[in-house]
């Protein structure tokens, strides 16, 4: 199998893929072609066909697995197919392990990795908050350690929530111990708790879209609500943990224009947005450049989640 991250411009290929979405649009002179999205456990591709009628395009629906007779060409600086024929694979032909994006890393070890940070935080309030929210609450814990941090900008795989949240606590781990205005047990518990209502937001893999409490309320005020519907069942939680906890929350996005309903008004807070801009921007680097490997070295064009600057890969 040609995965989707190993296809180049000018290939031709015949190759099996899941089906992510599929929809009809009209050219400027009124033609009808389809707009479709495949993808694989390297990445997305979207392709156009523009003879829908054609004998060789068969009926296909979302979520079906189908072989498509494609030409790679480049647009805007992204890979697409232009597509050729479609028919929808059989039972048998495929491997669905092969279809759905996964973290590099061990789900089991990043999970151990998270218990430790939790053993960490020396304050007992806090501490029970994240035991009851990553451990007692097994439901939750499940859907966190298979959740998607995102659409498609950064971690948008199956463990990349847990990832990029390890990747946030380990950013936040450092910094406390290089700056003792930190508090380090506040900080450490907002890191593992900032994104936690995204188990809500994205629904679960192959679709991993927005749910409609996740279009209505989003996870920044999602993730502030379940903090304190945990902490109100924890006897004795003191209300300023919560409250200073939910602030870093809210604020974790740094900027009204960016989402957060507050500034940081807390130093936790605002090193929490440092470390979360970190962690996504560096993790949409890395994504760019596993998606860019015939480019090394060279100019890789401007990228929107990267306030549009002109993107230079340096690996050699």
């Amino acid at each position: 199998m040609k995965h989707i991250a190993e296809i180049n411009e000018s290939d031709h290929i015949r190759e099996i893929y899941l089906c992510k979405g599929v929809s009809s649009a009209v050219t400027k002179n009124g033609k009808e072609y389809l707009n479709v999205q495949l993808m694989d456990r390297t990445g997305t591709i979207d392709g156009k066909i523009w003879e829908p009628g054609d004998a060789g395009i068969d009926d296909f629906s979302k979520h079906d697995y189908v072989e498509v007779n494609a030409d790679v060409n480049v647009w805007n600086n992204a890979k697409q197919l232009n597509i050729k024929r479609v028919r929808v694979a059989r039972e048998g032909e495929y491997d669905p392990a092969e279809y759905l994006p996964v973290s590099p890393r061990d789900n089991e070890e990043m999970y151990k990795e998270l218990l430790g940070f939790i053993d960490s935080v020396k304050d007992p309030h806090y501490n029970a908050l994240l035991k009851k929210l990553f451990v007692e609450d097994e439901d939750l814990s499940r859907k966190f350690r298979t959740c998607s941090a995102a659409k498609t900008v950064h971690h948008g795989f199956v463990g990349g929530l847990i990832q990029h949240t390890l990747g946030v606590a380990g950013v936040c781990d450092y910094i406390s111990g290089k700056y003792e205005v930190l508090n380090r047990d506040l900080l450490i518990t907002a890191a593992l708790c900032h994104d936690i209502a995204k188990t809500k937001e994205f629904t679960a893999f192959p679709e991993n879209d927005y749910s409609d409490d996740g279009q209505l309320l989003g996870h920044i005020v999602m993730g502030s609500e379940m903090v304190a519907i945990a902490a109100s069942q924890i006897e004795g939680f003191p209300h300023t943990h919560l409250s200073q906890l939910q602030h870093c929350i809210l604020a974790h996005h740094g900027k009204y224009e960016f989402g957060s309903p507050k500034l940081p008004a807390l130093v936790e807070a605002m090193a929490l947005n440092l470390a979360d801009e970190m962690d996504s921007k560096i993790e949409i680097f890395t994504e760019l450049f596993e998606n860019s490997a015939d480019k090394k070295g060279q100019w890789l064009g401007t990228k929107k989640f990267l306030n549009d600057a002109n993107v230079r890969s340096t690996i050699m």
